[in-house]
């Protein structure tokens, strides 16, 4: 066998393989399993957040209100941002700006607009937010890490061709054009769902120590997620991708947010402090 040969093999024995199939036929219906992974992302964040937040001794129906609305504007600015940042991928036909099931959710227009609504069923219910927000922040990157399962079963947003012992297999009709001859590549799908993971236990941890002012958590989630995306996420992935300066848009996005992460920490850290007796609603 030639030595390429060989060291092909030797790569697939060592890989890791990807599902057969996307779907689950059960009778009439055809379930993705996509949306499975997002779902259970979104089952196991709010059970997180609703422990933290009832903690904090937050009203448990709160969690809930901001979950629904929050999801719902979630999907609404995830959709957004990709018919905005990637317009050619969207079908040309009237309803491509709202065919989510051809795939197209950008995670930065999700939760900013997650957030938001969230931030604003709190306020109305009279709560703190920056308190909240504290309680949500490590929710919403397990939800992230959970979710990024999907893009496994998808076979998408896959890194560069590579022959590590932990490389992902792609099938050839998944192969973005110029990698057809390639068999693996990196699993960015589950370096960030490490990377996710050890931001999760990361701000747990951080916040049983006290030391932050509140808003601190959250803005620190701001950063961890951020950071990940612009120093190495962003220049492994190959997916089609509108480049500014040389660099993947989205690798710019992350420098912004990552910049406004860092304000909020100092703002919220170096204004005047909270009073504790101020709790989990806003005085008046």
């Amino acid at each position: 066998m030639p030595a390429g040969e060989n060291s092909t093999v030797i790569a697939l024995l060592s890989s890791i393989p990807s599902p057969s199939r996307n779907v689950l036929h059960v009778g009439p219906l055809t379930i993705r399993l996509y949306g499975i992974m997002l779902v259970i992302g979104i089952i196991a964040a709010v059970l997180l957040f609703r422990r933290r937040w009832v903690a904090r001794g937050g009203d448990p129906d709160l969690v809930y209100r901001c979950a629904m609305w929050g999801v719902i504007w979630g999907i609404i600015g995830a959709r957004a941002y990709h018919v905005i940042t990637s317009w050619n991928e969207v079908p040309d036909q009237w309803w491509g700006v709202f065919a989510v099931w051809k795939g197209g959710l950008g995670i930065w227009g999700g939760v900013l607009a997650g957030v938001i609504a969230g931030a604003v069923v709190a306020r109305r219910a009279g709560a703190n937010i920056l308190l909240l927000a504290d309680a949500v922040a490590p929710a919403i990157l397990l939800a992230q890490g959970i979710g990024r399962l999907g893009n496994y079963f998808n076979q998408e947003l896959f890194g560069k061709p590579t022959s590590l012992p932990w490389a992902l297999e792609i099938d050839p009709r998944n192969r973005p054009v110029g990698y057809e001859n390639y068999d693996t590549f990196q699993p960015t799908f589950l370096y960030e769902m490490i990377w996710d993971g050890i931001g999760v236990v990361g701000l747990l941890l951080i916040d049983r120590t006290k030391k932050l002012r509140p808003g601190g958590i959250f803005w620190l989630y701001v950063m961890w997620y951020s950071l990940g995306r612009a120093t190495w996420e962003e220049q492994l992935r190959i997916d089609p991708s509108h480049h500014v300066l040389g660099m993947r848009l989205n690798a710019w996005v992350a420098i912004g947010v990552f910049l406004v992460g860092l304000g909020g920490l100092l703002w919220t850290q170096l204004r005047g402090r909270v009073k504790p007796e101020a709790g989990v609603r806003t005085p008046g």
